[in-house]
């Protein structure tokens, strides 16, 4: 009776040669759908390598003023030009691109005009300070997101939904720089309990800087990114839940005497877990964007901060270097949330023109 109301409708499961058809018909049609998200994100990181290289050309920034910096005026016109011919500023605009892109085919990514080192190094080292702030912020601001929205759900109309409502909308609206500034002046200035910024304590030497120091230095801007990425996840999560508790089997399970987080936890959690869980894959570029901007608040050593320094001192090379890394950063975020979905629903395999 219970499956007669609730509309499910039984099937039957194939076996024997039918299931390896089956498995057989799902592996190439991942085959065929990574086939072409690997050809679009070829595509795109062209398009987007070609339009930055183009937009720094075409930038007022000087980067041969940029690499000498104090000393330009010291600099004769002999010196420019030789500084040019060996950073090949004096080529064409097209063939310095294709030059860069020939070397990149090759594995090198150039050699940074601002900290003349190769701009794999520096991505290296950056990488794994912005990797652990944004996963912190990430995982964070996943947990609390979700938790929000089924609070929210769950006491909708009540003045801890109006509250939990609010909060997301106003979250929703502020700026990622004007929360750091706010969390550095009340919890920095203020009140003291965290350094201003920086990634490690001034004055000490790498190998001395403690694991307990560097946590310290990264909770006020991995807190900034996370208070501000709970807003879509909980606004997603409350209303995908109070549609779950409104369906049919919801209604005849409350018939039944099933209330509260029992309610939940056997026909609401796994209904909205997988949009949760897939809506914070796909927030990835929001994730990186904030990054940029709270990095440079909280002068975190990232890859958020070497990209406005690579952007306003005109460093070709480690600029393209960090935008393709992020480009593929943020593709592989939406990839894993397409996936999660292809995999799992079965409908968006066969709605899907591949």
């Amino acid at each position: 009776m219970y499956m007669d109301m609730v509309g499910r409708q039984q099937t039957t499961l194939p076996t024997g040669n039918g299931v390896n058809n089956v498995r057989k018909n799902i592996g190439v049609k991942i085959s065929k759908f990574l086939l072409m998200k690997g050809l679009r994100m070829l595509t795109l990181l062209f398009a987007i390598c070609l339009i930055s290289f183009l937009l720094i050309k075409n930038s007022p920034i000087d980067p041969i003023q940029a690499y000498v910096g104090a000393d330009m005026l010291k600099v004769s016109p002999e010196q420019r030009e030789k500084i040019a011919e060996y950073w090949g500023l004096d080529q064409p605009v097209m063939v310095q691109f294709f030059s860069w892109l020939s070397a990149l085919l090759s594995g090198d990514l150039g050699t940074s005009m601002i900290f003349r080192r190769p701009v794999s190094e520096i991505i290296g080292e950056r990488f794994w300070n912005s990797l652990v702030l944004m996963l912190t912020a990430w995982i964070l601001s996943g947990v609390i997101g979700f938790v929000m929205g089924v609070v929210s759900a769950m006491k909708k109309d009540t003045w801890i939904d109006r509250i939990i409502k609010w909060y997301c909308y106003t979250l929703a609206s502020t700026p990622t720089f004007w929360m750091g500034l706010l969390m550095l002046i009340v919890f920095a200035v203020w009140l003291g309990w965290f350094p201003i910024g920086l990634g490690v304590p001034t004055g000490v030497l790498a190998e001395d800087v403690t694991l307990a120091d560097r946590l310290q230095h990264l909770i006020l801007p991995a807190m900034t990114l996370s208070i501000l990425g709970v807003a879509n996840v909980a606004l997603h999560t409350r209303q995908k839940l109070i549609d779950v508790l409104a369906s049919d089997y919801v209604l005849f399970a409350r018939a039944r005497g099933e209330r509260g987080f029992l309610l939940f936890w056997r026909h609401g959690l796994r209904n909205v877990a997988l949009p949760a869980i897939t809506l914070q894959f796909a927030a990835f570029s929001e994730l990186f964007g904030g990054a940029v901007l709270a990095e440079q608040v909280f002068s975190y050593p990232g890859l958020g901060q070497a990209t406005v320094e690579a952007g306003l001192r005109g460093d070709v090379p480690l600029l393209l270097g960090l935008v393709l890394f992020s480009t593929i950063f943020v593709f592989a975020g939406n990839l894993i949330a397409d996936m999660i979905y292809y995999v799992v629903d079965p409908r968006t395999r066969e709605s899907r023109t591949i």
